[in-house]
């Protein structure tokens, strides 16, 4: 039996690393199960094609190694500028350390492999190899290390000592929120490191995408109408075939827009995502943030017949009667608020009044709001 090829050795070494990366990051994004299970089928084969190659250095194996990595290395650098529309979840964002790290490993993998094949009796000097492995292995721990501890994504960094946002490990939220500062959901007792990531990612993505929707001159035509509701000093468009169909947390297909009124002009502030079909303590609702998002429903609307849709004409009176030609469908669907303009109730903050429906709380305490107790309840 020949040498083994020392370049090999590191590029199994690499794409266990790659793998394992994957696996870690597959945990943390399973509110979009599609890609949460991809991920832990290029994991999977990532690991394998690894100890493969580090067992057996005939071509098709190695050619299977270099394969699996040019596509994750591809998927990495395509999802830096650009959404991957067939895939929910896959979307572009910044680079991020444990994502980077990732990356630079399955470079490291395909690279080795292509020498492999190359060179199939290249080999490097054993103190050599030996370093190359050390520093994979460092590289791939790094990555998993920063993918399980407090997250600012897409490139924010923050000083938790100091600044407006400075705060102890316990502290309250929510927390005033400005989109022009460093996102920060940490230290909230009960709030796991996935959920503060799947948090900090839908804010960052909502403030990337939302201002798709800025201009209200043109969201009709891409399904959206107005329910009527700007003597609030908030607009509310809604979108029939949003809220239908089965996305969830997506800006990309924001279920409704909120818009501040001031005469005729409208400012987009928030989306309103909203679950379909979901009750408001579905696991997959109350599990996505934790304690950091705060999902509410509207059981006491009246609604009547508008040119366009139903729109909203006030509220239920004590007894629980709308005023006439309008009634009350019951419960509609959960829904959560996401912010792009500042707000000192947090990025997930709901209206106040009415605006802010009934929420399911164990203690009567509300987290998207500035007061302390809940303003409506939902048993």
């Amino acid at each position: 039996m020949g040498a083994r090829n020392g370049y090999l050795l590191l590029g199994g070494i690499a794409s266990v690393g790659a793998g394992a990366v994957h696996f870690l990051a597959a945990g943390m994004h399973t509110e979009h199960a599609t890609l949460a299970r991809m991920m832990v089928l290029l994991a999977a084969i990532q690991c394998a094609m690894g100890v493969a190659v580090l067992l057996n250095q005939r071509k098709v194996v190695t050619s299977a190694l270099v394969g699996v990595n040019v596509f994750a290395v591809a998927v990495w650098a395509v999802t830096r500028f650009a959404d991957i529309p067939f895939i929910t979840g896959l979307t572009a964002e910044s680079p991020q350390v444990a994502d980077t790290a990732c990356a630079a490993l399955g470079l490291v993998a395909l690279v080795a492999g292509l020498v492999g094949l190359l060179k199939p009796h290249a080999t490097l000097p054993a103190l050599r190899s030996g370093a190359a492995v050390a520093l994979v292995s460092v590289l791939a721990l790094a990555a998993m290390l920063s993918g399980v501890g407090h997250v600012h994504s897409h490139g924010d960094t923050h000083d938790h000592a100091s600044g407006d946002h400075a705060h102890d490990a316990g502290s309250a939220w929510p927390r005033p929120f400005d989109p022009t500062k460093p996102i920060d959901v940490s230290g909230v007792p009960g709030v796991t490191a996935a959920q503060e990531q799947r948090a900090t990612n839908l804010i960052r993505s909502t403030l990337d995408t939302l201002p798709t929707f800025a201009d209200v001159t043109t969201i009709p035509a891409l399904g959206f109408r107005s329910i009527g509701d700007q003597d609030t000093g908030y607009e509310h468009y809604v979108n029939g075939t949003y809220i239908g169909d089965d996305k969830l947390l997506d800006p990309k297909y924001p279920e409704s827009l909120v818009y501040r009124v001031d005469g005729d002009k409208r400012t987009l502030v928030s989306a309103m995502f909203m679950a379909n079909n979901k009750k408001i303590d579905d696991p997959a609702l109350t599990d996505f943030a934790g304690s950091l998002m705060q999902w509410h429903v509207h059981d006491n609307l009246c609604w009547a017949r508008g040119d366009a849709g139903p729109v909203v004409v006030g509220v239920t009176d004590e007894a629980g009667n709308c005023p006439p030609n309008s009634k009350n469908p019951g419960v509609g669907d959960p829904m959560v608020h996401v912010w792009i303009a500042e707000h000192q109730c947090g990025p997930f903050a709901a209206l106040e009044g009415h605006g802010a429906g009934q929420a399911q709380s164990p203690d009567g305490r509300r987290t998207d709001t500035c007061g302390t107790h809940d303003h409506g309840s939902h048993k």
